[in-house]
Formats: structure tokens, C-alpha cells, sequence
């Protein structure tokens, strides 16, 4: 395997080059030359935006003072409407929704490219919100205020530049800002390394600055809590002030405000506050700690004791230990109670605590177990919860349930079927890797599926930042993937958050190859079992994941016969020199260290492309709105790759940005792209 140490492709990190956006633009035309004039493109790509504008589809929303809150894109909104209706509307399917904010209406107004990256309500007058706009899809925004009743920007209200900003309501007339608009606000990585209190009516050099960090630490955020359950007095509400200052992606101190002053809580270094109630700090460690005299065991939801106002440490509780195939997914306070979600073998359950007798008591709840449990919405100063429920062939249902009361869930909406179901089965199956792990997966194709190794599969993975890959309806890929014959794979490799900190850890930094050895192990044990063969056998994986097809793409070409690299990070030795990249030090290692960088050379995808390998053709995408991974790794892999006389098929598109934030069009032309080339490669 050639090992490259040049970087001949460098000038393809230019965003505004000439050359690097000619090069971009011969290689989407033909690009799409060769999949957009496949026959089925059209048809896919209609039948796609068909499905994401189906009026059936489940409109999730937000409630807020007796209003839900929804986004919605269609033909005649393609960059969405924010709009609201009524609990009883909703229930009747009235569609009597009220536009409050029309996002093409003020992109033509102001001439501006604008999607809407988020709707920040001020939680007891919600009718204020903070407006998060990007220009083409970009995690950077701009962020101005926005009265829904008079549907209007509030006149001479909170408005701020463009940047990767941290806006959050303190109170009405006043909000924390974590700035990102200049050049000396920014920590290496590219976020806010200050946090400054503004009031309302003050110009910004009246701020008051409340921290800044080094410009080597990652990132800073600040933000206010609301415990709204106090028995002394329950009309009381209780304003808890949190300052998170990040010196590394999983290293961070907690700051609590109190008047001008900034206690440190005395947390370990790997933990997150996920909520505050009743007076007790919940949170998530990711570290054993020793407190108190007493031992806390990595993986262990918390509750914490704290007194707003002095920051000062009580008791300790234990809420959730989780065992070997379980973690602590996410947590939502609600009035009186905690709903915590635990994935157990990669599948959800809830868990329900309600606070009694001083502390946190179980509480029983309806909710199913088996497949995948996300919350929707939890409206403020209530016990409800809304909630959908789905898994690989069980289309999403939305439900209302009060956790207080009990009693069976609402459905107040399913989605609709995509496919006929009952000719599948998902199931849950193991590999073993290389150190004798064994490594789950599911495998979701036809019930009468013949294991002879001639159906075309698809593996997909990702395994890393913790993050889990749970089921979820194929809501497109059913009926244009396991209707056609297809298999669907999904891997839940070391590096991920399946199985809490210790899976993530063994995969994480210099142990990065384990979680490429873990994907191949599964892509080996499809074959063994008859499912596949490297002819019909295809990868898909994006950012992380794209980093990981990359890096599978390069050990071992000959085991698949189609690569999907989407948004990824292939260049392992100047990752940090782009865009977000130093901010994944803690994830991936620093090149800048010496035995460090070592480790990224051995598997950099980039700097392995070799002459003398044979490469399945693969599709690398990213997009140039794309300021978190930049558009770089693929397009100097791609370019790399035809160096050496390799055939590559690469799209760029100019809008999406790293979350795919754009409208269904694009959205719609991009799936179909990808199924196309999946079918030529394996199907056909």
C-alpha cells in the first residue's frame, strides 16, 4: 500500500480558487452525466419528493402557552413556513395551521439565500422567539428576535452577526452570548470561547463579560434552567445558571452563575448536565468518580443536590447503573417527574422517576419496548410528554401521554406505510472482531430471503462521538431498496454509544482502527452467513461515517463493490487545520503530537489511496456550505484517487451545508443519486 506524505491536492482546500471550483464543476457534470441519465433517476427522484410532501406525514411540533409549533416545506414553500395550531385542530386533522413566519417570503425580501436553522422560544412568553438563519445551510447563522404575534422582528430587539454564535434566553430583557462574529472571539477549532450577559436596549460594548476561555480550549455555551417544582412554593420558580466551558470535545467544567459570581461545580471533567429539577442537577458521567468518600461508575445517571444561588453540593443519588448492553440515551424533566430514555441491546425503553419523599421514586409508564422510544416535545410546567415510537418495518406513530396521570397514550398521528411490511423481518445479529468482541447488528431484508449470497446489500455504520445507530422506518429505502431484493444492514461498531463510555472509549483516539476492524468483521460475517458476496455487498457512511468507508474503502477494496463517503473527513493528518476539525482532537488524536500522529497515518484514507490497489467505483459527496467537515477530504481523495488512474464519481452541491439543511428538491435528487448508483453497482 502506497503511503503518501505530500499533499499534492492542497490547493482543492480553496473555497473561492478558480481552479478548485472549475475542477468541482467538471466533476459534478460528469457526475451527472453518468447517474442523473439513468433511466430511473426521474422516477426515483419524484417518488422521493412524493413521499416527503405527503400530507400524511406526521407534522411533529412544539408546544408552547396552548399552541404546536411546527416546520413545514412543501411545493409552495420549499424553504418552509414556521406555523401553528390548535391541540383540538391537530386531533381533528383540520389543517387549520396559521403561518407565523414565511422563510421564502423573507428570503426574496431581503435577497438573501435563507433556510431556518432554529426557533428559540423564551420559555414563559413564548410568543418571543430567537430566529437562527442560515445562509445556504451553514451551521454558522445569524440570529435576530421575532415577535409571532405581530409576526414581525421586533423593533430594535436582540439581533446578532453571523457566526457559529450561542445565543440562549436568560430571561425576557436579557440573553447570554457566546459570540463567534470575530476573529478574536473564536478558539482554535472555530466556536465561542467568550460568554457575555446583554440586556435588552444595550449596545454591545456594554455587555457584561462573564468568561473567556484560551483560544486552545474548544468551545464555551451558557444557558438558564428552569426548575419549575418547588413544594415550598409552588408558584415559585426557580432560575438555575449554567456556564459549560468545553477545553476539549468530552473535557469540560461547569460554571453556575450566582449574581456576578461564577462557582465552579465540582463535577468530574467527563460528565453532562442533562437536566435540573426539584433542586437536583441530573447528570450523565462518561468517567468512574470519587465523591464524597463514595465510587460512581462510568455510564451512572446522577442526581446532584445543588442550591441555586452558592452552587453548593448536598447528596448524591444514583438513578440509573446501567449494565454491560445498556446506556443512558436522553433525559427530559418534566413537572414532576424524570423521563429517561436507556438503550438496552439497542433498543429503547423508558424509564419513569417521580419525585417523592425527598427523592426520585420509580414511576411506572405504558410506553412499548423493543423498538426505537425519541421524545418529541415535553411542553413547559406539565407532566406530558410527546413521544413517537417506530422501528425498521413499524412506520412512526406521535403519542400524548401525561406521565403523572397514566392511563393509555394518545395516537394522535401515524405514519403512513411506505411499503407492505409483513414479506420482511428485521433481525439482530452478531460478528465477531478481531479481539473476540462481539458485535451486533441488524439485518433487515425478505422473510422468504434465499441465503445463497446473491442479494444485494447495503451496510451501513458510523461509530463514533458516542453516538448509537438505532432502528428506523425505511420509509425510502423500503420500497426502493427491500422491495427490489435489497438488504439493509446496520453495524453498531465500537466507537459509537450503544453500549455507553467503554464501547465509545475502545474505539476512540488512537484505538481508532478498531472500529474499521469491527465494520469489516460484519461485512465478513454477511458473507459467511450467505446473505452476500463482495460483488453485491455496498458501504454507506456519513462525516464519521464517511471517515470510516473511507478507511475501509482503502484496507480492504476487494470485500465490497459499492462505497457511499458522504460529508466525510478522509484527511486524518490536516483535520485539524480545517474548519471544526481541531475540535475532534479529543475523538481522533492530534497530529501534532508525534506518537499520535503516527496512529492517524496508519489508517488516513487519504494518504493511503494507492496505484496499485483495485477499487470498487465509489461516491464521495459534500457540499460547499459545508463549514463544519470541509469539502476538502472528498474532493482531495477524489482527485487523488484519479491520479492514480482510479474511475470516482463525485457531487458537490452548493446548498445542504453538513446537516443537509435545504429544501426537499435537493433533498429528493440526492437519495435518488445515490439509489441509482447503488443500483448499477449491486443490483444490475
Amino acid at each position: 500500500m502506497t503511503k503518501h506524505t505530500s499533499d499534492d491536492f492542497q490547493w482543492l482546500e480553496s473555497l473561492d480558487d478558480p481552479a478548485a471550483l472549475a475542477w468541482v464543476a467538471e466533476q459534478n457534470e460528469t457526475t451527472r452525466a453518468r447517474l442523473d441519465s439513468d433511466p430511473r433517476f426521474a422516477g426515483l427522484k419524484q417518488s422521493i419528493l412524493d413521499n416527503l410532501r405527503d400530507t400524511r406525514q406526521i407534522p411533529f411540533f412544539a408546544e408552547h402557552a396552548g399552541w404546536l409549533y411546527n416546520f413545514h416545506q412543501d411545493e409552495a414553500h420549499p424553504r418552509g413556513i414556521y406555523r401553528r395550531c390548535t391541540l383540538d385542530a391537530y386531533r381533528a386533522n383540520s389543517q387549520a395551521w396559521q403561518t407565523v413566519l414565511d422563510i421564502d417570503a423573507l428570503a426574496a425580501a431581503e435577497e438573501v439565500d435563507w433556510y431556518l436553522d432554529g426557533v428559540s422560544h423564551y420559555t414563559e412568553q413564548p410568543q418571543h422567539v430567537m430566529l437562527s438563519l442560515t445562509p445556504g445551510g451553514s451551521d454558522a447563522t445569524v440570529s435576530r428576535e421575532y415577535d409571532l404575534e405581530a409576526q414581525a422582528f421586533v423593533a430594535g430587539g436582540f439581533a446578532f452577526p453571523y457566526g457559529k454564535n450561542h445565543i440562549a434566553w436568560r430571561d425576557l430583557d436579557s440573553v447570554f452570548v457566546c459570540p463567534a462574529w470575530d476573529e478574536e472571539q473564536l478558539t482554535r477549532a472555530g466556536y465561542p470561547r467568550e460568554v457575555w450577559l446583554l440586556q435588552r436596549g444595550q449596545r454591545w460594548e456594554q455587555a457584561q463579560p462573564l468568561l473567556q476561555l484560551d483560544q486552545d480550549a474548544m468551545m464555551v455555551a451558557a444557558w438558564r434552567f428552569l426548575d419549575a417544582a418547588n413544594p415550598a412554593a409552588p408558584d415559585a420558580i426557580t432560575a438555575f445558571d449554567i456556564i459549560e466551558a468545553s477545553d476539549s470535545f468530552y473535557s469540560k467544567t461547569y460554571y453556575h452563575l450566582a449574581g456576578d459570581s461564577l462557582i465552579a461545580l465540582p463535577l468530574p471533567p467527563r460528565a453532562e448536565i442533562e437536566a435540573y429539577s426539584h433542586g437536583d442537577l441530573i447528570v450523565k458521567l462518561a468517567e468512574d468518580w470519587q465523591f464524597g468518600g463514595q465510587h460512581y461508575s462510568a455510564g451512572s445517571l446522577l442526581a446532584v443536590a445543588c442550591t441555586a444561588g452558592s452552587g453548593k453540593v448536598g447528596r448524591i443519588a444514583e438513578l440509573f447503573v446501567p449494565n454491560e448492553q445498556q446506556s443512558v440515551e436522553m433525559v427530559e424533566a418534566t413537572l414532576n417527574l424524570l423521563a429517561i430514555i436507556v438503550i438496552d441491546n439497542v433498543k429503547s425503553r423508558l424509564l419513569t422517576l417521580r419525585w417523592a419523599d425527598g427523592g426520585w421514586q420509580p414511576h411506572a409508564n405504558p410506553l412499548p419496548t423493543g423498538g426505537v422510544i425519541e421524545f418529541a416535545d415535553q411542553p413547559w410546567h406539565s407532566d406530558l410528554l410527546y413521544y413517537s415510537y417506530s422501528d425498521f418495518l413499524t412506520p412512526a406513530g406521535l403519542y400524548r401521554l401525561d406521565l403523572l396521570a397514566g392511563g393509555e397514550p394518545e395516537v394522535l398521528r401515524q405514519q403512513p406505510a411506505a411499503f407492505e411490511a409483513s414479506g420482511f423481518v428485521a433481525e439482530q445479529l452478531q460478528a465477531t472482531a478481531p479481539d473476540g468482541t462481539a458485535i451486533p447488528y441488524f439485518v433487515v431484508h425478505r422473510r422468504d430471503l434465499v441465503l445463497d449470497g446473491k442479494a444485494p446489500t447495503l451496510l451501513y455504520g458510523y461509530g463514533g462521538f458516542e453516538v448509537p445507530m438505532m432502528p428506523y422506518y425505511m420509509d425510502n429505502f423500503g420500497p426502493q431498496w427491500l422491495e427490489k431484493g435489497g438488504v439493509f444492514v446496520v453495524a453498531n461498531i465500537r466507537g459509537g454509544g450503544e453500549f455507553g463510555p467503554g464501547w465509545h472509549q475502545a474505539a476512540q483516539g488512537v484505538k481508532r482502527q478498531v472500529s474499521f476492524d469491527d465494520f469489516i468483521a460484519v461485512a465478513e460475517d454477511l458473507i459467511a452467513r450467505g446473505y452476500t458476496t463482495a460483488r453485491r455487498l455496498g458501504i454507506e457512511g456519513g462525516s464519521n461515517g464517511g471517515l470510516l468507508v473511507g478507511a475501509c474503502l482503502v484496507q480492504r477494496p476487494e470485500l465490497f463493490n459499492a462505497v457511499v463517503c458522504e460529508v466525510p473527513l478522509l484527511d486524518m493528518l490536516r483535520y485539524t487545520e480545517l474548519l471544526a476539525g481541531a475540535s475532534w482532537i479529543d475523538e481522533y488524536g492530534d497530529p501534532a503530537d508525534p506518537a499520535e500522529r503516527a496512529a492517524l497515518a496508519a489508517y488516513s484514507p487519504y494518504h493511503h489511496a494507492s496505484a496499485d490497489a483495485r477499487y470498487p467505483l465509489a461516491l464521495f459527496t459534500t457540499s460547499s456550505k459545508d463549514d463544519r467537515v470541509h469539502p476538502a477530504h472528498a474532493r482531495k481523495m477524489v482527485a487523488r484517487m484519479q491520479h492514480h488512474g482510479h474511475d470516482v464519481l463525485f457531487i458537490e452541491t452548493e446548498g445542504g451545508g453538513h446537516g443537509g439543511n435545504t429544501g426537499q428538491e435537493q433533498t429528493a435528487e440526492e437519495l435518488a443519486r445515490v439509489l441509482v448508483y447503488l443500483y448499477r453497482q449491486l443490483m444490475d
